[in-house]
């Protein structure tokens, strides 16, 4: 099973009206295109969100978990969305299996489905018929120790689970205009020289990850990067290849896949 980064979009943005009015629409067909990259529909689904830092690791591990609607000033019909796929209980004490085993610290936990983990899965697998576990990231979000989690993750990618790091390729809030613009240009640019060849190298990039060009404005605070790594660990010995690069809202984003 090939492993994903999403960028996962602005709140629930998918699902209400926005000006432009097609300011999503491209992502939107980028993440309605992830069934096609996998060789078969997963058995599940493991979802690693920017919305969740905690320590050790935490999975959640409900048999139907809740929605955690943490968005703030969207319409109200947004805090009625529904997505009641299952959960998966074994699964989730699986990924803590193969963390311990790494000597990664993690826990399962019952805390519910943030917006990293619905809101792309509603626009990829609209059915909620595939179950789904969420994990948080490490506390500290250091870039390589996000790597090793996704290589300890990776025997996964043989059991039929489709690995996901939900969060974005650029995520400055209060950034705008023409340095946004060239920030994020340029980053993803270096992304794009970075993610297709596997090895060591790749690996010491994506540690290095703040000295990249444009990469501290694009991600001032890294949650929404990090992701990446565990997506990219997971599948450290494939090249990655960007199912989706366009601007979004005037600002260059990706999403990848390896294998």
């Amino acid at each position: 099973m090939p492993t994903i980064f999403l960028t996962h979009g602005g709140g629930p943005c998918f699902f209400m009206e926005w000006s432009p009015a097609d300011a999503w629409d491209g992502l939107r067909a980028g993440l309605e295109s992830v069934p096609d990259l996998l060789p078969e529909p997963p058995q599940a689904i493991l979802v690693v969100s920017a919305h969740w830092e905690d320590q050790p690791v935490s999975i959640e591990a409900a048999a139907s978990p809740e929605l955690v609607f943490d968005y703030y000033g969207f319409p109200p019909h947004t805090y009625r969305l529904s997505y009641p796929a299952p959960g998966d209980p074994a699964l989730a004490e699986r990924v803590r299996s193969l963390l311990d085993g790494a000597g990664i610290a993690a826990r399962t936990v019952q805390r519910g489905w943030d917006h990293g983990v619905f809101i792309p899965l509603l626009v990829s697998y609209p059915d909620a018929d595939v179950p789904v576990v969420a994990m948080s990231l490490q506390a500290g979000l250091d870039p390589a120790a996000h790597v090793a989690m996704g290589r300890a993750l990776a025997p996964l990618r043989d059991e039929g689970v489709l690995i996901v790091g939900s969060g974005s390729s650029y995520h400055n809030l209060s950034g705008g205009g023409p340095a946004a613009k060239q920030a994020a240009t340029d980053f993803d640019r270096w992304l794009h020289e970075v993610l297709p060849t596997p090895g060591p190298a790749r690996e010491k990039a994506l540690a290095d990850w703040a000295g990249a060009p444009g990469g501290q404005y694009a991600h001032p605070r890294e949650e929404h990067l990090i992701p990446l790594h565990v997506a990219a660990g997971a599948g450290a010995d494939d090249p990655g290849r960007a199912f989706f690069a366009e601007p979004v809202l005037g600002v260059e984003m990706s999403c990848w896949v390896f294998g």
